[in-house]
């Protein structure tokens, strides 16, 4: 892999060949996506790291939850947005344009939440993703009873904190690196 063939600024190939099981989900990823992401791409130096971060991903992303995928990509991209993450904001801005079917919507949640057209569930939850994001120490029970009030579980406000948590890790990982966003996330669903 040449140097701008890297997904990071660092010098760590894919393993090379690529486990069976890892060729697989690569190969779901190009016919579900038409790419492997970036992301896939730079944990691939060490399968066990991949395997981690997938599981984790797919657990907290696509796995059981009263949050909707909409939601935990909205999650994503105001964690993003705060912590500046290239990467991600490229990536979850992408899935937020697809799954909402609105492009405005995913520019103004990555320049600046607050100015969408949010219902008070959606800005409760978002408000208190950031809140993790810039001040976790400081959430309160009157934090956590805002969710409540506007119909959120236990399990709901758990999720929430788990996916702002992922994308805090995720996002200072991939900024530390210079994770490189796929091209095609650009133009997607504009």
């Amino acid at each position: 892999m040449s140097q701008s063939d890297n997904p990071t600024a660092l010098n760590l190939p894919m393993v090379d060949p690529l486990p069976e099981d890892t060729q697989k989900y690569f190969d779901i990823c190009m016919d579900k996506l038409g790419m492997v992401p970036n992301v896939l791409k730079a944990y691939a130096f060490d399968i066990d790291k991949l395997n981690a971060f997938t599981a984790m991903y797919n657990d907290l992303m696509l796995g059981d939850s009263n949050l909707s995928k909409l939601e935990r990509e909205m999650i994503a991209v105001v964690v993003s947005s705060i912590n500046k993450c290239f990467y991600c904001l490229v990536a979850h801005g992408a899935a937020v344009r697809q799954l909402s079917g609105d492009p405005k919507l995913g520019e103004m949640m990555v320049m600046n939440y607050r100015v969408a057209p949010l219902d008070a569930r959606q800005r409760a939850m978002l408000d208190f993703a950031a809140k993790v994001t810039t001040a976790s120490a400081t959430v309160e029970e009157e934090d956590r009873d805002a969710l409540r009030q506007v119909g959120f579980t236990d399990r709901d406000i758990f999720d929430i904190a788990s996916v702002a948590g992922f994308f805090n890790m995720t996002n200072r990982v991939a900024s530390a690196v210079a994770m490189k966003p796929n091209d095609e996330y650009h133009a997607q669903f504009r």
